[in-house]
C-alpha cells in the first residue's frame, strides 16, 4: 500500500504544530515516513508527552517512608506492612466516553485495571469519579445510562469490586463529560515489576488479545478539543472484552510466578509505539520490531495501524530467553496471544519492519526524552467577587432542594449497577464517604475514596486543589483509616488559554501543599487537557483519589447511629456560604471564594479523630452541603430520626472545612470532650439522634418523606 505524502494537512491532523513538525526534521534530518510521523504524532500528543503539564507537576511532592515506586511506572505502588503492598491509579477516558459512552467507560475501567496488574497487583477495588452535563441537556440521559453500564459491564465481568466513587452534575460539562477510573490491587513488596528492558538481544513478547483497527489515533484524538464533528472521531473509541481482560491477569500472574519476566507494560495510549519506546528508553536500550509476527485480528493492516491502534488487552513484555517454552505454554494454556514480535538491540534506535521493509528507523531516547515540553503563559484566577447578601432559607426547604437535586441526591442508581462484594472482602459498600476492603488473610483493611469540589477550584484554584486533598484525608479519617498516598486525575480545558493554564498551576500548587502537610504523597496520576467543545470548557475538575489503611478491625469506625447517641461536630463553624451547595441549588448562585483550607487544622483534627476512634460510633466529615446535609445521610442511612439545635442558614448549610460530624453515646461524649480540650481541639455538642423525624430548631418534617426524596431523585433525573 502507498503511504500518504505528508502535507501540512497530515501534520496538523496528527496534532502536531509546525514548530514540532520542524523539531522532527532536525532530530531525523529527513522527512518522516507516515508511520514515522504517526509514531512522533502518538509519542508527542499532550496525553502521552504531559508536554504542557510535566513543568508543573515534579513539583508534587511524591515520596516518603511509605512509598516504595512513585510517579512513572504503570502505577504507584505503597508499603502496608507485612511484606505487602497497595498498587494503585487513577486515570481518565473522558473524550472516548463522551463519543461512545460504553465502550469508553469501559475500557477506561479495563485499561486502569491492566496498569495494576502489570505491577504484580492482584486488583481489589475500583472506584470512578464521573462529571456530566446539566440533566436537562439532549444528551446527559444517554452518557450517563451508557457511562454507567460500561462502568458496571467491564468491571463486573472482570471480577473486582466497586467500593466508591463521585457523579456530578454541571453545565460546563455537557460538551465533554468526565470519566475517571480508579483500581487498586495487592501484591508482595518484593515481587513488583516494572517496564524498564534490560539485556541485549532479549526477545520481546507481545501477549493477550489480537490486534484490531479499533483505537488508531485514540491518544491523538483525547489530546484535541472537540467540534461538530465528534460523530467522525467514532473509530478512534477502543472496544473492551473484559473476560479477556480476566484471563489475561491470571496469565500474567501465573507468568510473573515463573521468573521469565524481565520488564513488562501494558499497552495502552498509543498501543504498541508507547509501550515498546517507554521499556527501551527506561532501560537505556533500542527496540527493533517486527510487524508481520504481531497477532492481528483484521486484514491488510498497515504498519501505521498496527503501531498506533488501541485494541484492548494486550501487554509487551521482555522474557528471558531460557524460559520462552515455560511462558509460552502459560500464554496458551489461557487461550491467550503469545508472539515474540522483536528484540532489544543495543544501539539507540526504534526500528519498525513490515512486509521485509523498513517502515520507521528512529532515535528511541530522542523519541522519547525529546518531547516538546512547553512552559505555557498562565495568569493567576483573580480573587473571586465578595459574596453577596444570602436570604436565610426555611431549614427544611433548603434540605429539601439539595436531596432533590441529582448533585446530592442518593446514588443508588448508579452504584447497585455495580459489583460490590466480588471476592468477598468488602467491608464497606459505596454510599458513604470511603469504601473499605479487608486484606485477605490479616487483620488490615484498605480505604479508598475519591474527591474534588470544581466549583471551589473555579473560584480558587489553589484552595480548591488544597480542599480536594483535605477532603480526601477526611473521607478516611472518617471511618477510622490513616491516610497512605494519593494519586491525582487532572481535568482541565485548553492549556493554551493563559486563564486556563493558571487554574492548572493553582490546583497543583494547592495540592502539593496538602499532599505535603497531610502526609499523603502523589504516587501515580494522570493529566487530561483540552476538555472543550466548541471553546467552551469544564470546570477545572482535579480528581484526588486517595488510600489509608486500617491496622485492626477494632480501629474502624462503623457508622452505627442509634436512638439516644449524641450528636457532636470536631472544628469551628462560622458558617462559610460562599460557593456552596446551597447558594448553587437554592439561588442558583455561584458566587464568593472557596472555602479557606487550614491544613494544620485538618491534620490536628484528622489525629484527633483516630487516637478517639474507641469513643466514637460514626462518623462523617462535612462538606458539601454543610451541617444539614451530613447528619441527614446519617439519619437516612440508619433508618433513624435527628434533631440539630441550630435552625439558622449559616449554621446548617455553610460550608467551613476541618470538621467532622460525630455520634455517640453521652458516657462516650463526655470523654471526647475532655479529650478534645487536652488536645485543644474545638469540640461541641450539636444535636441527638431518637424518633423518626428530622428536626432543625423549631423545624420538622417525617425522615420517611425525605427519604423517599433522597432515594429517588437521582434516579428520575437520568434513567
Amino acid at each position: 500500500m502507498q503511504e500518504p505524502a505528508i502535507t501540512e494537512d497530515l501534520i496538523a491532523a496528527h496534532g502536531l504544530s509546525p514548530d514540532e513538525y520542524q523539531r522532527i526534521l532536525e532530530i531525523i534530518d529527513r522527512e518522516p515516513t507516515f508511520t514515522e510521523l504517526g509514531i512522533f504524532s502518538a509519542m508527542w500528543n499532550e496525553h502521552c508527552s504531559y508536554k504542557s503539564s510535566k513543568k508543573w507537576l515534579r513539583t508534587l511532592p511524591t515520596t516518603g517512608p511509605q512509598v516504595i515506586c512513585g510517579p512513572g511506572e504503570n502505577a504507584g505502588v505503597v508499603d502496608i506492612g507485612d511484606g505487602q503492598a497497595v498498587v494503585f491509579k487513577m486515570e481518565s477516558h473522558n473524550h472516548p466516553s463522551y463519543i461512545e459512552p460504553y465502550q469508553g467507560a469501559a475500557t477506561g475501567v479495563g485499561g486502569i485495571l491492566r496498569d495494576v496488574f502489570t505491577m504484580g497487583a492482584r486488583p481489589i477495588a475500583a472506584m470512578n469519579s464521573l462529571s456530566f452535563g446539566e440533566p436537562t441537556h439532549p444528551k446527559t440521559r444517554q452518557l450517563v445510562n451508557g457511562v454507567v453500564a460500561g462502568v458496571g459491564g467491564y468491571g463486573n465481568c472482570f471480577g473486582v469490586p466497586t467500593v466508591g466513587g463521585e457523579v456530578r452534575f454541571d453545565p460546563a460539562y455537557n460538551g465533554n463529560c468526565l470519566v475517571n477510573a480508579f483500581a487498586a490491587g495487592l501484591a508482595d513488596a518484593d515481587k513488583i515489576f516494572y517496564s524498564a528492558a534490560s539485556g541485549i538481544g532479549m526477545p520481546v513478547v507481545y501477549l493477550g488479545a489480537k490486534t484490531g483497527r479499533d483505537g488508531v489515533g485514540g491518544a491523538t484524538m483525547a489530546s484535541a478539543e472537540f467540534d461538530d464533528t465528534i460523530e467522525e472521531k467514532r473509530p478512534t473509541v477502543q472496544v473492551g472484552d473484559p473476560f479477556t481482560e480476566k484471563r489475561l491477569m491470571e496469565a500474567t500472574l501465573e507468568l510473573m510466578a515463573t521468573g521469565a519476566v524481565i520488564s513488562i507494560q501494558d499497552m495502552g495510549a498509543a498501543g504498541l509505539t508507547c509501550s515498546a519506546v517507554e521499556m527501551g528508553d527506561k532501560g537505556g536500550l533500542g527496540v527493533k520490531l517486527n510487524l508481520n509476527a504481531v497477532p492481528q485480528r483484521e486484514e491488510n493492516m498497515t504498519a501505521y495501524e498496527m503501531m498506533l491502534s488501541e485494541s484492548q488487552e494486550r501487554m509487551l513484555m521482555v522474557l528471558k530467553p531460557a524460559l520462552e517454552a515455560e511462558a509460552r505454554a502459560v500464554f496458551e494454556k489461557w487461550d491467550l496471544d503469545f508472539a515474540i514480535v522483536g528484540e532489544t538491540i543495543a544501539e539507540d534506535r526504534f526500528i519498525i519492519e513490515h512486509n521485509g521493509k523498513i517502515m520507521a528507523d528512529l532515535p528511541l531516547a530522542t523519541l522519547s526524552g525529546s518531547a516538546p515540553e512547553y512552559d505555557r503563559p498562565w495568569e493567576p484566577t483573580p480573587p473571586a467577587a465578595p459574596l453577596g447578601e444570602v436570604p436565610g432559607v426555611h431549614p427544611i426547604d433548603g434540605l429539601k432542594a439539595l436531596i432533590s437535586s441529582p448533585n446530592y441526591a442518593g446514588k443508588q442508581w448508579v452504584y447497585e449497577q455495580y459489583d460490590q462484594q466480588v471476592m468477598g472482602d468488602t467491608a464497606r459498600t459505596p454510599g458513604a464517604g470511603s469504601g473499605i476492603v479487608r486484606v485477605h488473610g490479616t487483620d488490615k483493611s484498605l480505604a479508598f475514596t475519591s474527591d474534588v469540589t470544581p466549583r471551589y477550584v473555579k473560584a480558587n484554584p489553589v484552595e480548591g486543589g488544597k480542599q480536594a486533598v483535605a477532603e480526601a484525608y477526611r473521607n478516611l479519617t472518617a471511618v477510622g483509616a490513616t491516610p497512605l498516598a494519593t494519586t491525582d486525575n487532572m481535568n482541565f480545558g485548553n492549556p493554551e488559554k493563559p486563564r486556563i493554564m493558571g487554574q492548572f498551576v493553582g490546583a497543583i500548587q494547592g495540592i502539593g501543599e496538602a499532599v505535603k502537610a497531610l502526609d499523603m504523597p502523589i504516587v501515580s496520576g494522570n493529566v487530561s487537557l483540552y476538555n472543550e467543545t466548541d471553546g467552551k470548557g469544564i470546570l477545572p475538575t482535579p480528581t484526588i483519589g486517595a488510600v489509608g489503611i486500617i491496622h485492626h478491625p477494632d480501629h474502624m469506625i462503623t457508622g452505627d447511629i442509634r436512638e439516644g447517641h449524641v450528636l457532636l461536630v470536631l472544628g469551628d463553624t462560622t458558617g462559610h456560604l460562599g460557593q456552596s451547595a446551597l447558594l448553587a441549588e437554592v439561588y442558583g448562585r455561584a458566587e464568593g471564594d472557596a472555602p479557606p483550607v487550614d491544613l494544620a487544622a485538618e491534620k490536628a483534627h484528622g489525629d484527633f479523630i483516630r487516637a478517639n476512634h474507641a469513643y466514637i460510633k460514626a462518623c462523617t466529615d462535612l462538606s458539601d452541603g454543610g451541617l444539614a446535609l451530613a447528619a441527614f445521610e446519617l439519619a437516612e442511612a440508619a433508618g433513624v430520626g435527628i434533631t440539630l439545635d441550630a435552625e439558622d442558614t449559616p449554621t446548617l448549610f455553610g460550608e467551613d472545612q476541618a470538621r467532622y460530624l460525630i455520634a455517640c453515646n453521652f458516657d462516650q461524649a463526655e470523654a471526647l470532650m475532655i479529650a478534645a480540650s487536652q488536645a485543644g481541639v474545638p469540640l461541641v455538642t450539636v444535636g441527638k439522634v431518637g424518633g423518626d423525624q428530622i428536626t432543625f430548631g423549631s423545624q420538622s418534617a417525617p425522615l420517611s418523606e425525605l427519604g423517599l426524596i433522597f432515594r429517588t431523585a437521582f434516579e428520575n433525573a437520568v434513567a
